[in-house]
């Protein structure tokens, strides 16, 4: 039939691919840096993902890891911190809590000022709230569009890039698989949020939260089924998404899961 896609059609769409190994980091706050030591056990694996997407946390941990920071040394850069260093609060009229902190953070920490200076080609999803659709950032400045990837509305006022105010990327897409899926061969995936039952205290902040984390869950089982190789660190499900304190234990219990499933899975990223 004149339509039909034939094998060797397929084969040379494969071949015209310009990645060989994706890697999404999914959002979920403090969670992240389960991230770092999954990118640790990878790098003691030789694994290297070609282009990096990343929502929220995950955002954040893929701009500085492209930006050629090793896992460990983005750890320390966080210990010690607490999440009050990087956050204050503001008159509710907007939003609960500014970010100031936190934008100073990344710039004091990244060593690169735009997207096409990274060493690994990284795309931060967001949401246009505006329009109501997700945004990939995939070029400009770096840090703006990072922190639109992170910022949880309510929460957090709108970051305005452009005339166009952006949110938290987990809205719609928290777990960003499909937006590098048709580049590369392969994907790995890390989803550090795939159940979300921590416990939480009946304020507005954490139920707003809470809210949220529902929405992030859902959005994230299509891109489940994308990856070539997933990790869901679901021995963290206990851990707060804005509590620093567990940052280590966190980072040990993604690196374990990931060290785990390469030794056992690896062979189906890199043959």
């Amino acid at each position: 039939m004149e339509n039909q896609i034939t094998k060797q059609d397929k084969k040379e769409i494969e071949i015209h691919k310009p990645y060989n190994l994706g890697l999404a980091l999914s959002g979920g706050g403090a969670k992240g840096f389960a991230h770092l030591g999954a990118l640790q056990a990878m790098d003691e694996k030789g694994i290297k993902p070609d282009i990096i997407a990343g929502t929220s946390a995950g955002a954040v941990v893929g701009a500085l890891y492209a930006a050629g920071l090793k896992p460990k040394e983005i750890l320390k850069l966080f210990l010690g911190h607490d999440f009050r260093d990087f956050v204050s609060f503001t008159l509710p009229r907007e939003a609960l809590l500014k970010y100031d902190g936190f934008i100073k953070f990344l710039k004091e920490n990244l060593p690169v000022k735009r997207f096409d200076e990274l060493k690994i080609p990284f795309y931060a999803v967001a949401t246009d709230f505006d329009k109501g659709e997700p945004k990939v950032f995939t070029e400009g400045e770096l840090v703006p569009r990072v922190m639109a990837s992170c910022t949880i509305p309510i929460v957090f006022k709108p970051m305005m890039i452009d005339g166009v105010r952006y949110v938290d990327g987990g809205l719609f897409k928290n777990f960003p698989v499909t937006p590098i899926r048709d580049l590369c061969h392969k994907v790995i995936g890390v989803n550090v949020c795939p159940k979300h039952l921590e416990e939480y205290e009946d304020n507005i902040l954490r139920v707003a939260i809470r809210s949220y984390l529902f929405l992030f869950k859902q959005n994230a089982v299509e891109d489940s089924g994308l990856c070539d190789l997933l990790l869901e660190v679901d021995s963290i499900d206990e851990y707060n998404i804005f509590n620093l304190k567990n940052a280590l234990k966190i980072y040990n219990q993604g690196y374990r899961q990931m060290l785990e499933l390469l030794e056992k899975e690896g062979k189906l990223i890199t043959r």
